[in-house]
């Protein structure tokens, strides 16, 4: 470790500590003390900040945050997400398409694909499957489960962008389009739809799942920073943000816990919406 790493480890360890006493003030300074020193934000310092009320939220977390984050957890990631945590988003997608529309599908792509839990819920349907995410190590425990047929590691607004822009003949449009998981990393999400809009075939089927908030059930505002350092939508928000993809008929909008936050559960949507 260098001097600036272990100075980014000091400020960041003391700031939780203050944090975690109530001292918001002090635990904003380091924070930002934090933000000076790594300008990338790898420990998540803007998140932080907004978390407790101390800065403005950013409009996505910082990519070098959601990389290391998810690096640093991706060999025992499956046993937290699903053990600890309690997450079974994927398999209710799987089964909810299952059950009421399971195609086939000729492309499938799995925006934030982790260690590839909705690809292995979801190979049956598909006859292609690809598979985005930020974090190398979990690409790399993804490929191990053999359930993609071509991986990308890859932000998924600029791996959209990027898959539209190409004119190689494997850079088709797909017709199942899964994104669990991705958008409490996501605040503002027109850039996002906008990409999914233009790799969505004609007539595509989009699952998403988001996280909530009770103060945005009936408020002005469409997302907000949670106090776990994720970012929450309202229903009104998410909806709105399907059509303007072209997702215009919802199948499913249905009330889900997400995860749990120590034993406690996080309240969200499972979304399922169809073009055309």
């Amino acid at each position: 470790m260098n001097e600036t790493t272990d100075a980014l480890a000091d400020a960041y360890n003391a700031a939780l500590a203050h944090e975690k006493a109530g001292e918001t003030a002090e635990a904003a300074e380091l924070y930002r003390q934090c933000l000076a020193l790594d300008p990338a934000d790898r420990c998540g310092a803007a998140m932080r900040l907004a978390s407790i009320g101390m800065g403005d939220a950013p409009d996505k977390a910082a990519d070098a945050y959601v990389a290391t984050l998810f690096d640093q957890h991706a060999e025992d990631f499956d046993d937290i997400l699903t053990g600890a945590l309690g997450y079974a988003v994927p398999m209710q997608a799987a089964q909810w398409l299952t059950a009421n529309r399971p195609g086939p599908y000729a492309r499938l792509l799995d925006l934030g694909c982790g260690t590839g839990l909705a690809g292995m819920m979801l190979m049956e349907l598909c006859e292609h499957a690809t598979g985005v995410d930020i974090a190398e190590q979990m690409v790399e425990k993804a490929d191990e489960r053999a359930a993609y047929d071509a991986l990308y590691v890859n932000e998924a607004v600029h791996f959209l962008g990027e898959w539209a822009r190409s004119d190689a003949p494997e850079h088709a449009p797909f017709d199942l389009i899964v994104a669990t998981d991705v958008l409490p990393y996501i605040g503002a999400l027109e850039s996002f739809f906008d990409g999914i809009a233009a790799n969505a075939a004609g007539k595509a089927r989009l699952v998403v799942s988001a996280e909530t908030l009770p103060a945005l059930a009936d408020g002005p505002k469409d997302w907000m920073v949670t106090p776990h350092q994720r970012f929450a939508h309202s229903a009104a928000y998410l909806e709105a943000m399907c059509a303007r993809a072209g997702f215009t008929t919802i199948e499913l909008f249905e009330p889900i816990t997400v995860r749990l936050e120590q034993g406690a559960p996080i309240p969200g949507f499972l979304v399922v919406a169809a073009r055309g």
